[in-house]
């Protein structure tokens, strides 16, 4: 079919399509009864397990002790037992490549008995450990080709779960995944690492507060923003679906400059496909709790509230993999690209991170009185510091060429890192380090009209511009992009959280402590220490604004603006050194990470600018030459009658042709050149520097065409089309 036609019919199929209506019963069994039926949880555990088998494991999930492999062929059996249950045939380790996706091998419980039939087995052994190919996942030269071990190993504290398919059950395993040399190959070996890394270091800063012992926990909770396209458009388009984004596209006539989409009405449609999604978590245990309409049209935001780090990467990636499975059942594509369209609000993945335990609760909570909350001064100025010294870090770890097109335009924070505090903590350290004093006195919120209660106001306005902003209990890391698993985010924050707070903890056991005035006072100096040296990263005001760039850079703070300026970070002697004390990531581990990711990005760019060739090639110019031949043929027509018309359309369309095969070409030439590059990081500053811009270079073109050529002939779905879902 051609492009024009599968545009065409896809409007029809649109048009003629019967509804979408879920076979659930939502009456007879509501969402909540759900909760968790698919899980291998704690309580489960509770009802299948020896009672010194279930103490001792609960102690590893909640407690980070040691594993004890000894019970591991009795929780394998109760686990085939329950899977079983569950309708399973088989099992899968699943795992986190540096891919960035979810990645599962499959096996059978069943073996055949010797008698003719089959017996399901299951042994502690095959719980623990598995051995997938290492070889053929990115490694970035950790594993050659004919290095091809590698092994999955059971992640306790992430509980097992029941994948259903229409025709079967899958148990699934969560798993680290390394190198037969035993070197990180994905995102959740790290994770771990640095998780046992933070709880360390903290304990050294809770003692002096009487609340260390119990395990201390990094927390995130991700805001995953998404658009929806329906089908019959996605399809139509190569681009969206080969890369996830549009590469063509005019602005559409309406855009989101009425800001009515943003919390607006939910469409049935999409409200039934959130209902079956939330029903799908809910069974998986990931507590979801917001849904909304966001920004532009078509584009949406689901939120679960926060959890343990290592758990809440995991149900991060199985909410990506729901949102996509649910979204077909509805005739509907997800994208969770950082920018899918140009000139309209792109998708981030905000994540909420905080720290704590039983004891210590939430280690980024104020109080009512933040200003004599000397535990949560400390934690907050170690995450000031924190900042303030890898800024490029965090740059480098959102860093991807999908993201690229997000950071830094107006609906995303800057490339600049930096801390939004809020006006009421801000005066607490402006206080603390004058010496003045602040009002410990909570503000309210009077609307005047007697029937409103009079309402506690925060302590802080929201800053939607700030990368990092704390919003009341926790920092919410901006920056993150929609598509990105927030591994590589925890790692980085649990990390640099790591090397402040064993500053922290330093500083305090070198001072006097022995009584708690000394201890404020003690306290007092570090906040003092890290605030003259640290304190230019913090910014109240408007990050969108060019006046902030041109004040970052008079701070002396880092703009490292596209993935080929911020990966090199990963190289830098002071992260191999960070992340080698802590023993998060070898030198060799963190190395691999850059190749990886550089060479992802090159690929990224490398799929995109074929397809702007391919596209623009086959599917642009046929439809462009074929209005110009009818332009050219009614003017002759009406020159043939003694008619004498204006011919400026079709003089523009054909220099817009002309400048289309120009465009194509440079294209071609910059792609032929591009291979020549000496190594990794020439090569992503070519794409950055000459590739990218030549693709931008076509899309202007295309994007003219689209508005000059007859609506009947231009072959590709439209923004305006494709953005309101009907």
């Amino acid at each position: 079919m051609s492009g024009n036609a599968a545009r065409l019919n896809a409007i029809h199929s649109i048009a003629t399509a019967p509804g979408y209506e879920s076979t659930i019963d939502y009456a007879g069994s509501p969402t909540s009864s759900v909760w968790g039926e698919n899980v291998f949880s704690l309580n489960e555990m509770a009802q299948r397990l020896p009672k010194a088998i279930f103490k001792s494991l609960k102690n590893t999930i909640t407690s980070g002790e040691p594993l004890d492999i000894s019970t591991a062929d009795a929780v394998a059996e109760a686990m085939k037992t329950w899977a079983l249950s569950k309708g399973a045939t088989h099992y899968a380790h699943v795992f986190y490549p540096l891919t960035g996706l979810t990645a599962e091998k499959h096996d059978s419980f069943f073996d055949p008995d010797g008698d003719g039939g089959t017996i399901a087995t299951f042994s502690g052994t095959a719980l623990i450990q598995g051995e997938p190919d290492g070889s053929s996942f990115p490694n970035g030269g950790i594993r050659q080709t004919f290095e091809a071990r590698g092994y999955t190993i059971w992640d306790v504290t992430s509980p097992a779960y029941i994948i259903e398919n229409p025709n079967g059950t899958t148990l699934c395993i969560p798993t680290a995944f390394v190198s037969w040399t035993g070197e990180a190959l994905d995102k959740k070996t790290p994770v771990l690492r640095s998780m046992q890394a933070l709880n360390e270091q903290t304990q050294r800063v809770l003692k002096f507060f009487g609340t260390d012992g119990p395990f201390v926990s990094a927390t995130a909770g991700a805001e995953q923003e998404y658009f929806l396209v329906d089908n019959n458009f996605f399809y139509a388009r190569p681009d969206l679906l080969a890369c996830g984004r549009t590469l063509f596209g005019a602005p559409p006539p309406k855009g989101q400059e009425f800001d009515d989409h943003y919390f607006g009405a939910i469409p049935e449609r999409v409200q039934s496909f959130m209902f079956e999604v939330e029903r799908e978590c809910f069974k998986l245990g990931i507590p979801t709790k917001t849904r909304h309409n966001e920004v532009a049209p078509g584009q949406f935001e689901i939120a679960p509230v926060y959890e343990y780090a290592n758990i809440a990467t995991d149900h991060q990636q199985m909410i990506m993999t729901i949102l996509k499975k649910v979204a077909n059942k509805y005739g509907l594509a997800c994208l969770m690209h950082e920018k899918p369209f140009a000139g309209v609000n792109g998708s981030g993945k905000h994540v909420n991170f905080s720290m704590g335990s039983s004891k210590a609760g939430n280690l980024f909570d104020p109080g009512d009185t933040p200003a004599e909350n000397a535990q949560f001064l400390v934690f907050c100025t170690a995450m000031i510091s924190a900042v303030y010294k890898h800024a490029k870090l965090l740059r480098a770890v959102v860093a991807s060429a999908s993201n690229d097109h997000r950071l830094g335009a107006n609906e995303a924070p800057p490339a600049i890192l930096s801390i939004f505090l809020g006006d009421e903590l801000n005066d607490v350290f402006e206080a603390i380090v004058s010496g003045g004093s602040v009002s410990a006195k909570k503000a309210t919120l009077n609307l005047g009209v007697d029937v409103i209660p009079t309402i506690p106001k925060h302590s802080g306005d929201r800053n939607r511009t700030s990368p990092m902003a704390f919003t009341g209990n926790r920092f919410e890391f901006r920056a993150v992009g929609s598509y990105q698993s927030i591994a590589g985010p925890m790692v980085a924050m649990n990390a640099i959280m790591t090397e402040a707070l064993a500053e922290a903890a330093t500083y305090l056991e070198g001072a006097d402590t022995s009584s708690p005035e000394k201890l404020g006072t003690a306290v007092e100096g570090y906040i003092k220490t890290v605030w003259a040296e640290c304190s230019t990263v913090v910014f109240n005001g408007d990050g969108y604004s060019d006046e902030w760039h041109a004040e970052a850079e008079s701070r002396g703070l880092p703009n490292l603006k596209t993935t080929a300026d911020a990966l090199p970070v990963l190289l830098e002697p002071k992260y191999t050194e960070l992340f080698g004390k802590y023993g998060i990531l070898s030198e060799r581990e963190l190395h691999s990470r850059y190749e990886v990711y550089a060479e992802q990005y090159i690929a990224s760019v490398n799929v995109e600018s074929n397809l702007v060739v391919e596209i623009a090639k086959t599917v642009v110019f046929p439809a462009a030459i074929r209005y110009q031949g009818e332009l050219a043929l009614s003017l002759a027509n009406l020159k043939a009658v003694g008619i004498e018309a204006d011919s400026e359309t079709l003089k523009k369309i054909t220099a817009l042709i002309a400048d289309l095969q120009s465009g194509i070409a440079d294209l071609e030439a910059l792609k032929a050149a591009e291979h020549s590059q000496g190594d990794v990081a020439a090569h992503t500053l070519f794409i950055k520097d000459e590739v990218l811009p030549q693709m931008l270079a076509v899309r202007a073109t295309v994007d003219e065409l689209e508005s000059m050529v007859a609506d009947d002939l231009w072959p590709l779905p439209t923004f305006q089309e494709m953005l309101y879902i009907k």
